[in-house]
C-alpha cells in the first residue's frame, strides 16, 4: 500500500510502501538536504534491493543495495567528469571487477580496490596506447605489457607508472633492447640490437651507453707514409670523449675516402679533371688542415688486376679517338691552367669529353668496401691510390720545408718538379733497337693511362660513418689523416767493395 509520509522536524519526504511504519517495498525518498534522492526497493526502513540514487548535480548510482549500502553490481556516473563505471561495488566504492569509460576516450577494464585501479587490468588511454598488466594505487606497477602509439612495445617490470627492472622493448623500426631499466629509460646492464645492425652490449646510464662512441680515430702517426705503388692498411677505433675505446659496440658502418687539395681554377683554364668531378655534383670536403679536398681514386689492392685490364681497354679507345680525328702537327695543346692538374705535352688537346668521362667513370676499379665496427675497431686492409691518367699533371703540396734552403716550396716550383719527374719517368725504360717502328713509339707516348704507380705527394684519407639509420640518432664526425706517397729509393746494383774484388783483365 502506497503512502506519503512527511517526517516530523525534517524536510525529508517519502512516498511508497510501508510495513509497521517502516519504508518497506518500493518507494521514493527525498533526503533532508535535498541533495540526494533515492528511488527503489526498501526493506525494514533501509535501501535494499535494486534502486537508483540521484545527486543534485546530475550524478547517479543505479544498481544493488544491501542494508542501506551500495553493495554489489551497479553503474556509477559522474556528471563533473563525464566518466561512467559499470561493475562491482563495496560500501559505495568501486571494488572488485569493473569497466571504467573515461570522457576523453580512455577505458579501463580490470580490478579495483576501494575506488582505485589495483590488481590486473587493461588500460587504453586517450592516445590509443594499451597497457595490460598489474596496477597499484591507480598506477602501472608490477609485470605488464605496453603498446605505445608510435608502434613500440614494452614487456617487463613497472614501478609506479615507470619502467624499472628488467624489460624488453621492441621498437617500431625493428630495434630491440633487452636489459635493465630505471626512471623509464635504459639504465644498468642491457643489449640493444639496432635496426641498422649496430649492437651495443654493456652498461647504460640514464638512457645512454656508459662508453658511448663520440669520435672516429685513425690509428698511427700523424702522417701515413707509403712507398709509391704500395698498398696500405688503415685501422680505426671508436672512442668516447675521454679516449676510451667503445669495445661494447659493434656494427657501425664506416667508409674510407681519399682526396687531394682543391686548387682554385683560373678563369682562362680549359676543362680539367677537377671540373669533371664538379660536373658529377661532387662538393669539396672540408678538412681540419685548413683547406678543402676533392675526391681522388682509392681502390682495393685486390682489384688492381681488373684495373690493368680496363687500362688496356682505355688505350684502345684512346687510339681509336686519335685515329678518327685529324690533328695538325703545329697545333698547340690547351693547358688546363690549374696548378693542381696540367695536361701532358704528349696528349692531344682535342680528346672528346665523352672519352674524358670514360676515363673517370668506366675505369674506376673497386672502391674499398665499407667496414662494420667490431668491438670498437675497424680495419680497411690493402687499399691503395689509383694513378690518374697520364695526360694530367697535378701538384701535390707536401707542406714541408725545402731540405736545402729550409723554405717551404711554392706552387710553381713544386709543379716544375712534378713536371720534370713525370718526363723522366716517361724516358725510363728498356732501350729498343732501331727496328722499333715509329707507330709503337707514338702509341707509347700518347697512351692516356699512366702505367706507373700513383704520383708522389700529399693526399688526404678520411673515414666517415654511413650507418643508416644513425645509431641513437647520432652520426659520428669524420676522421682525417694525411697520406704522403714517397718515391722508393733505387737499389744500388754494386758497391765500391764489390768493384775492388773484380779481377783485372
Amino acid at each position: 500500500m502506497a503512502t506519503s509520509i512527511k517526517e516530523p522536524r525534517s524536510s525529508s519526504f517519502y512516498v511508497g510502501e510501508l510495513k509497521q511504519q517502516l519504508r518497506d517495498g518500493y518507494g521514493l525518498y527525498i533526503y533532508p538536504n535535498s541533495f540526494f534522492r533515492y528511488e527503489g526497493e526498501w526493506k525494514q526502513g533501509k535501501k535494499h534491493g535494486n534502486g537508483k540514487l540521484l545527486f543534485k548535480d546530475g550524478s547517479y548510482y543505479e544498481g544493488e543495495f544491501k542494508n542501506g549500502e551500495i553493495l554489489g553490481d551497479g553503474v556509477r556516473y559522474w556528471a563533473a567528469s563525464g566518466n561512467i563505471y559499470s561493475g562491482q561495488f563495496y560500501c559505495g566504492e568501486l571494488h572488485g571487477y569493473g569497466v571504467m569509460k573515461y570522457k576523453d576516450g580512455g577505458r579501463y577494464e580490470g580490478e579495483f580496490c576501494y575506488g582505485l585501479r589495483e590488481g590486473h587490468g587493461l588500460l587504453v588511454d586517450k592516445k590509443g596506447q594499451r597497457y595490460q598488466g598489474s596496477f597499484y594505487k591507480n598506477k602501472k606497477h608490477g609485470e605488464g605489457k605496453m603498446n605505445f602509439k608510435n608502434g613500440d612495445q614494452y614487456e617487463g617490470h613497472w614501478v609506479m607508472d615507470q619502467r624499472k627492472g628488467h624489460g624488453i622493448l621492441l621498437c617500431s623500426d625493428g630495434s630491440v633492447y633487452e636489459g635493465q631499466w630505471s626512471g623509464d629509460v635504459f639504465s644498468g646492464q642491457g643489449t640493444i640490437i639496432h635496426c641498422s645492425g649496430v649492437v651495443y652490449d654493456g652498461l647504460w646510464i640514464n638512457g645512454y651507453p656508459a662508453v658511448q662512441a663520440k669520435k672516429i680515430v685513425i690509428s698511427g702517426d700523424k702522417v701515413i707514409r707509403v712507398v709509391q705503388g704500395s698498398s696500405f692498411t688503415v685501422q680505426v677505433t671508436l672512442q668516447n670523449e675521454e679516449g676510451v675505446i667503445s669495445q661494447c659496440e659493434n656494427g657501425r658502418v664506416l667508409k674510407i675516402w681519399a682526396g687531394i687539395k682543391n686548387m682554385p681554377i683560373p678563369k682562362n683554364s680549359s676543362q680539367s679533371f677537377l671540373e669533371l668531378l664538379e660536373d658529377l655534383d661532387e662538393k669539396p670536403v672540408k678538412t681540419p688542415f685548413g683547406f678543402e679536398c676533392v675526391s681522388y681514386p682509392l681502390i682495393d689492392a685486390a682489384s688492381t688486376t681488373e684495373a690493368q685490364n680496363i687500362e688496356a681497354h682505355m688505350i684502345r679507345m684512346y687510339d681509336f679517338e686519335i685515329a678518327s680525328s685529324s690533328v695538325a702537327k703545329g697545333d698547340q695543346e690547351s693547358e688546363c691552367g690549374l696548378e693542381g692538374l696540367k695536361e701532358s705535352e704528349d696528349a692531344p688537346s682535342n680528346l672528346g669529353e665523352s672519352t674524358q668521362f670514360l676515363m673517370l667513370e668506366d675505369t674506376d676499379p673497386s672502391w674499398p668496401a665499407s667496414q662494420r665496427v667490431k668491438q670498437g675497431h675497424a680495419v680497411f686492409p690493402d687499399v691503395m691510390l689509383a694513378p690518374l691518367p697520364a695526360r694530367y699533371r697535378h701538384f701535390m703540396a707536401t707542406n714541408e720545408p725545402d731540405r736545402k734552403g729550409g723554405k717551404k716550396p711554392n706552387d710553381r716550383i713544386s709543379a716544375e718538379r712534378a713536371e720534370k719527374m713525370t718526363v723522366s719517368q716517361e724516358k725510363i725504360g728498356d732501350s729498343r733497337g732501331d727496328s722499333e717502328t715509329k707507330v709503337d713509339k707514338s702509341r707509347k707516348a700518347r697512351s692516356p693511362v699512366n702505367n706507373n704507380v700513383v704520383r708522389p705527394g700529399e693526399y688526404i684519407i678520411m673515414v666517415h660513418e654511413v650507418t643508416t639509420p644513425p645509431f641513437l640518432d647520432q652520426t659520428l664526425p669524420p676522421a682525417f689523416k694525411r697520406l704522403r706517397i714517397i718515391v722508393e729509393k733505387p737499389k744500388v746494383k754494386g758497391t765500391k767493395k764489390d768493384t775492388l774484388n773484380v779481377p783485372h783483365m
